[in-house]
């Protein structure tokens, strides 16, 4: 397979989860510029119409679908929809997220379900709805989102911390289920991107730019520097690939 060839994305189909803006939105945009077909989920119609509009204008092959994959009922239903809007899906993104930041003396057991339900039971329900169509071709990428949280404790963070230490369990348990089929799970584990759940952080000056100082390059994230990993973990690039957490961090997880 030559090098175009492995990178290409040419007659792939990818579900994406949490499209609507932010870390979702920019791989959606990068799976479709890499060749694939992309359907994008979230909840939120105008943002969903605002995708849909751009990626017209790149001559993208992205459609959407309006879901919310927080609730169980719907997760075989997106699956299902998904499929029938392109023929089948070989790329699953679980981009969908939460996080509350509530201090320790504000959890209640409802903030608890919602961020475990979205960050870590979600990303394995709609996985399984998805495997079986993967199965028919023997090749499936399954790229799940972790975080700096997956390692590291931040304040305000109990059960996103829990759910995304979750997530690199999860992955290694989705590649022991399912790379015998050609399916691959990995993760991506984000440093500080400019996205909704880091708002907190950016609008705050002094704040980002100390996260920035703790990275190696100098730097925090831009939503850009996702494109080239998340085309290579969804592509043939990344056979012999599985099981693993890849750091996007900038080197802040090296100092």
């Amino acid at each position: 397979m030559t090098l175009e060839a492995l990178y290409s994305l040419d007659g792939k189909i990818a579900l994406v989860t949490g499209a609507t803006s932010g870390i979702g939105q920019q791989q959606a945009l990068a799976l479709a510029a890499a060749g694939a077909g992309v359907v994008a989920v979230g909840r939120r119609q105008d943002r969903l119409d605002a995708l849909a509009s751009h990626a017209q204008e790149q001559n993208l092959s992205l459609k959407t679908l309006a879901a919310d994959v927080a609730d169980h009922h719907q997760v075989e239903q997106v699956a299902a929809d998904a499929i029938a809007l392109f023929g089948q899906v070989d790329i699953l993104v679980n981009a969908a997220g939460v996080n509350l930041r509530q201090s320790v003396d504000d959890i209640t057991p409802e903030s608890w379900d919602q961020t475990l339900n979205l960050n870590l039971a979600t990303p394995f329900f709609l996985a399984r709805a998805c495997v079986n169509d993967m199965k028919k071709r023997g090749f499936g990428r399954i790229l799940n989102i972790a975080s700096l949280q997956s390692t590291r404790a931040f304040p305000n963070g109990l059960p996103y911390g829990a759910s995304k230490g979750g997530i690199t369990q999860l992955t290694r348990a989705m590649s022991e289920a399912w790379s015998s089929f050609g399916i691959n799970a990995n993760a991506i584990a984000p440093g500080f991107f400019p996205t909704e759940l880091t708002a907190p952080v950016f609008g705050d000056d002094t704040l980002a730019e100390r996260m920035a100082a703790q990275t190696t390059i100098g730097r925090n994230g831009q939503l850009d520097d996702l494109d080239g990993v998340t085309v290579f973990l969804c592509s043939h690039a990344s056979g012999y690939i599985t099981g693993q957490t890849l750091a996007i961090d900038g080197g802040f997880t090296a100092k």
